[in-house]
């Protein structure tokens, strides 16, 4: 603890036990927003599915492992890079029958390489470092004593496979199951810079880091190591907080994720208000229904004499049957939908979703949760199709509500406008390709930083889109001059 305190006061950074809390990490002094707080390489780290390289998790050029049939690489390059531990993995994985290969998730992997990289580092063969060491995978806290039987009895068969696979005489199941109530608590989906899942990874020092559904940082990752940058000003002595869940949606909703997925009740300044009149009228336009005069904004709640809801905004009633029709509409599309449509049958899963759309617009308030998921549904499948104007109105749509549900700085907004900026520009919209460009450069580069590829390479398309548009703006004076 010591060497780790002596780490992170370098950094300006210490860690302080917090009750109710427990370990916390604080500021020494303050810090500006895009400002890197801490960054960590994975202690382990593995692919979200077999078909990335399980060094750089890329996608292309893929080769097995001719040894264990498990692994991919893309290269000799990673694959040299990952021997040290894979070696050990590749002999335990190929002891297993062909079946049993196919039961090792990446939970399991992520399970596997813990321990071999532990007694490696215990044999010297692998270095330990402050902040690379198995002690701080010790001091994460499990919440064993809070899950129900049947988690329970989950990690201790999860717990036997591994025992099956590694076959180490000193093994401990317990310890092994304990791990795995860690990894659910503590593992983080590492994303590309566009937020896409890639793998999973711990990263002890960032599980230092408490939740906050209203953060003042922000967990990135660049290739594979986790970069936490303040989204707004801290000043000393705060605690640094970033969000580890999605947070749109209601305080119930996200106090009800919280407690199922990491076994905590939230009490941060997010929640504080939960059943207040402000708290009250968020969930309502964001999970409840819209008012039955369609040019009314207004959100509703339930009628005290249970006839239905009523507007807060005009006091019309609408009726419970209405609802409840409209309800049960939304259900028949949504059960015809497939949640992953085929190439085949594209067309006819964006005519569902379309018709799914008209019924949330008639049910939902315009800033409905639910509206914006299916929206966000219709504009992936667009993109698939390459209906690009339809890609860019869909955009439109959803930039408004994410700039109600999310903090000016959070980078879902700004990778919406980077993808509105490229189709404005796609479709000729200069001038408004660089106004789309513009805003999301100012907003990602608190949360990407300015110096990594993607960040240039966004700086380069909105210098370009600055450049045409400026063609077309003397081309057009030309033009004028000509015809006087």
């Amino acid at each position: 603890m010591a060497d780790l305190q002596k780490f992170l006061g370098d950094r300006c950074l210490t860690v302080l036990n917090i009750p109710g809390k427990g370990r916390s990490l604080f500021t020494a002094r303050d810090f500006r927003p895009g400002e890197v707080i801490l960054s960590q390489e994975p202690y382990i780290c593995v692919p979200n599915n077999e078909s990335r390289c399980d060094g750089c998790f890329k996608t292309n050029n893929l080769k097995k492992c001719s040894g264990c049939q498990v692994v991919w690489y893309c290269g000799s390059s990673c694959q040299k890079s990952e021997w040290k531990l894979h070696r050990h993995e590749c002999i335990a994985l190929s002891r297993l029958e062909k079946e049993k290969r196919m039961l090792v998730t990446p939970t399991i992997r992520l399970m596997l390489k813990l321990y071999i990289k532990r007694n490696l580092q215990n044999d010297k063969v692998m270095p330990i470092t402050t902040t690379d060491n198995y002690s701080l995978v010790e001091a994460m806290v499990s919440h064993m004593s809070e899950l129900d039987e049947k988690q329970l009895m989950l990690y201790a068969q999860m717990a036997n496979l591994v025992n099956l696979v590694l076959q180490l005489p000193s093994i401990d199941l317990k310890e092994i199951a304990e791990n795995f109530s860690k990894f659910s608590c503590n593992a983080h989906s590492i994303c590309d810079s566009e937020l896409r899942p890639q793998g999973i990874g711990l990263f002890p020092l960032v599980s230092i880091i408490n939740h906050s559904c209203s953060p003042n940082a922000i967990l990135v990752f660049e290739e594979q190591m986790a970069v936490v940058r303040a989204m707004e000003n801290i000043s000393k002595d705060s605690e640094v907080t970033i969000s580890y869940i999605e947070t749109a949606g209601s305080t119930l909703t996200r106090q009800k994720s919280l407690k199922e997925q990491y076994l905590f009740h939230c009490e941060c300044a997010g929640c504080s208000n939960i059943g207040k009149p402000h708290d009250i009228e968020e969930s309502a336009i964001l999970e409840g229904y819209r008012c039955a005069n369609e040019t009314c904004t207004g959100f509703l709640l339930r009628d005290p004499d249970e006839k239905g809801f009523v507007c807060q905004k005009c006091k019309l009633l609408r009726s419970k049957e209405e609802v409840k029709k409209l309800a049960g509409d939304v259900k028949t599309v949504s059960e015809k939908a497939p949640a992953s449509p085929s190439a085949e049958n594209k067309q006819d899963a964006i005519a569902l979703y379309k018709a799914m759309e008209k019924l949330h617009i008639r049910l939902y308030h315009s800033f409905s949760i639910t509206l914006m998921r299916t929206r966000e549904k219709l504009l992936k499948m667009l993109m698939e199709v390459e209906s690009w104007r339809e890609v860019l109105n869909y955009c439109r749509l959803i930039v408004p509500v994410y700039q109600r549900i999310y903090p000016a700085t959070h980078p879902l907004i700004g990778l919406q406008f980077y993808t509105q900026g490229k189709l404005e520009w796609l479709l000729g919209e200069t001038e408004e390709a660089v106004r789309s460009l513009a805003k999301a450069f100012e907003i990602l580069r608190i949360s990407h930083g300015t110096s990594t590829h993607f960040m240039k390479e966004l700086s380069e398309k909105l210098d370009e889109a600055r450049a045409e548009a400026s063609y077309k703006l003397l081309a057009l004076k030309d033009a004028c001059n000509d015809d006087n």
